[in-house]
Order: structure tokens, then sequence, then C-alpha cells
């Protein structure tokens, strides 16, 4: 692989940047540290062409009920919406760059959240107008908070790059990639990903109506600024001090449940998460303690915390997924703190629910480099729905 790091254009704002590279496909087996080095005992693998066999075209009975799958996410309007950002902002990018991939393209499924090389075309590539289409795809799905926060990560990159002993060129606010998978259009089924370090949003639209928004990950380094113009700034502050003040409330009897081990970093996480950048995560059994065994007031912290996690994408769809996490049962969600429980303490936490995990995790860099996933078991990608689809209806992708 080449790597042609393309200088700086940024002016006054902290802006997304960019490198190009040539030849290859980043799979999952490619695992560096967050500081570039590669971890021991991983590798690149270099893909030709490969297909996601949860995207192959299916005929269905025409007795097969048309009905949409259980709990889905739904909003039409929004869908058409989706469709218009993408074709606004496909309609602008030179084909050379590869904005497009095919929906059934591997890549669909690959999310990480490491300094890497990416696919699709990059913030660094684009003009100012350009751009704007792309910032206004990434907050489509969004809420105001989630967008926000989306571009206070990516501002970050020109914070590291002055302040980095060593200038990572892929942790930098040009390297944000955007990847359309398929054709948008308003009743059409295809994809959207937009991706560097530390941000990973993924979106899945099926067949114009139904919507899938995970695997969604936001990460922050530094967690708190230390100095300069923006010293205090806490972009991911809520998940942090909701999950210490839940874990803060335990009695003694309830922490021997809900008081949990930090994983270890190198054998037992992928970048201090357990999840990892894995394409599909199993249920398996939660960990911590059971919203049944706490408190009116913990479980309404434990809902409040929930709330800000998925609060992250737009308020139509986060209050749909809400529904159905309350719909699954809130006494079956459990809750699990690791580490220490004060400020400057490494730390870390889950919460499993029936249909969702959220993880996050404060471990390096003296507990100021804060990462945390949304991920729906059965939906990442949109499987669910695609697969609902294909059983039940004659379906095209590109």
């Amino acid at each position: 692989m080449t790597v042609v790091p393309l200088p700086s254009a940024l002016v006054n704002r902290s802006l997304p940047i960019q490198f190009s590279y040539t030849d290859g496909l980043r799979s999952n087996q490619l695992w560096l540290t967050e500081t570039g080095d590669m971890f021991a005992r991983c590798h690149t693998v270099c893909i030709a062409s490969l297909t996601l066999a949860a995207a192959t075209p299916f005929a269905a009975n025409a007795e097969d009920s048309a009905s949409p799958p259980a709990n889905a996410i739904s909003s039409p309007e929004i869908a058409q919406e989706l469709a218009v950002a993408a074709e606004r902002f496909l309609s602008t990018v030179d084909e050379r760059l590869q904005a497009k991939f095919l929906f059934q393209d591997a890549e669909r499924g690959n999310f990480h959240f490491f300094p890497i090389a990416r696919r699709g075309v990059a913030l660094k590539e684009l003009s100012v107008g350009q751009r704007q289409l792309g910032y206004a795809l990434l907050s489509a799905s969004l809420s105001h908070v989630g967008n926000q926060k989306a571009l206070g990560i990516m501002s970050l990159g020109d914070y590291l790059q002055e302040t980095d002993e060593v200038p990572n060129v892929y942790r930098n606010s040009d390297q944000y990639y955007f990847s359309i998978f398929g054709t948008p259009s308003p009743e059409g089924t295809w994809g959207y990903r937009v991706e560097g370090f530390h941000l990973s949003v993924n979106v899945t639209v099926v067949q114009g109506q139904w919507i899938s928004v995970t695997p969604s990950f936001f990460g922050v380094i530094p967690a708190t600024v230390p100095d300069g113009p923006r010293k205090g700034l806490k972009v991911l502050k809520s998940e942090t001090e909701l999950g210490r003040a839940l874990a803060r409330s335990f009695t003694e009897k309830q922490g021997k449940r809900g008081f949990g081990t930090i994983p270890d970093f190198l054998t037992e996480t992928v970048g201090g998460l357990i999840t990892g950048n894995q394409r599909r995560i199993e249920r398996g059994r939660p960990r911590g303690l059971p919203a049944e065994k706490m408190t009116h007031e913990q479980r309404e912290l434990l809902m409040k915390l929930i709330r800000v996690h998925v609060g992250r994408i737009r308020k139509e769809l986060a209050d749909q997924d809400l529904s159905r996490i309350d719909d699954a049962g809130i006494d079956k969600i459990h809750f699990q703190w690791s580490g220490g429980l004060e400020p400057g303490e490494p730390h870390h936490y889950i919460i499993q629910g029936p249909t969702f995990l959220i993880e996050y995790d404060n471990t390096q860099d003296n507990a100021n480099h804060v990462h945390c996933v949304y991920r729906d078991f059965d939906n990442d990608f949109g499987d669910a729905l695609l697969n609902h689809y294909r059983k039940h209806h004659h379906h095209k992708s590109e």
C-alpha cells in the first residue's frame, strides 16, 4: 500500500483533511494502535474483490407476508431526505475519487475507529461546497447534539497534529471519508458511511422505508482538552459523567454484581473495547447489575445514560429505537462498571439489553481517551431488515 499525505488546507476553523492511498482493501485484520503502530501478530490483508452474503439477491415466495420486520425503525420521510442528501453529494464528486461502491461490496460491513487508511472520498479531496454537502449528509442521520459531537471529534485532529510528538497522518481533521453503497433513491436499498479516526457513522436504508443506524462509534482524544483556546472542552462529557454517577450510587451489595475488572487491553480488547470492530456481535451472558435490582432513581439514571448514547442519532429515529428498548424490558438491561470512580482513573462500562449493547472505555492516556460504541445485536448494517426483505420480497440491489 502506498500512502500519500496531502497538506492541510484549514484556515481559522477545524474542518476534516485527507490522504490518498493506492491499491488494496483494508480488512478487519488490520489492527493498529492509535499511535499507528502495528499490534503483535496482526497483519494487513489486501482483498481484490469481496461481496457480502447478506446483500445477495434473493427471490421469495409470493405467498410470504410483506409486513415490516418486528420493531423496525421506519421513516419513509427521513429515508427520502437521506437519499436526496446523498444524491446531491454524489452529483458533485468526480467518479475517479470513488465515493460510490456496490451495495454488496464487503467494505459496507467494514468499520473501524483506528487511524488507518480507508476507502471512499476524503474531505481533503473536496472543494468547500462539496464539503458542505458532505456535512449535510452526515448531519441528516444525527441529532443536533450528535452532529456537534461528530464535528468536535473531527476538529480535534488539528489539535493532535499540533501536540503529538510524532504527528500521525491519520490522526488529522481532514482524514474523514464518505462512502456511498448502492444507488441512493427514495424507494431504494442503499447505505452510506462517514468514517475516520474516532468516528464511524453507518446508515442502511431498505426499500426507502426502514433505516438502520448502527454500528455507531464516537471517540475522543483528549477527552478533556488540557490547554489552548479550547481548554476544558469535553466532547463526550455526559457519556462519562452519567456512567460514573450511576456506578457511584451502587450499594456494597449492588457492587458485588455491578462492578467488574477492566479487560486487558492487549489480550481482551481491540483498542480498549471488548466488542472491538467485529462485523457482528453475539448476545452472550449479560455482565453486571440488572435494572430490576436497581432503585427507581438508579433506573432513571441508567435510562438517561442510554438516551445520551442513542440520542446521538436523529431524534425521530432515536425515539423509535428507545421505544424498542423499552418494549424489550428495562428490567432486563444490565450495567457493569470497571475501574476507578474518580476523574483521571481508568474505567470501562458495558450496558446490555435484549436488543442492544453499549460499550465505553477510558483506559488510555491517563484516562483522557474515550471510546463508545452503540450496537444492535440483530440489525447492525441493516442485517435484520435485509434478511426480512429477502425472505418476503423480490430484492435486487446494485
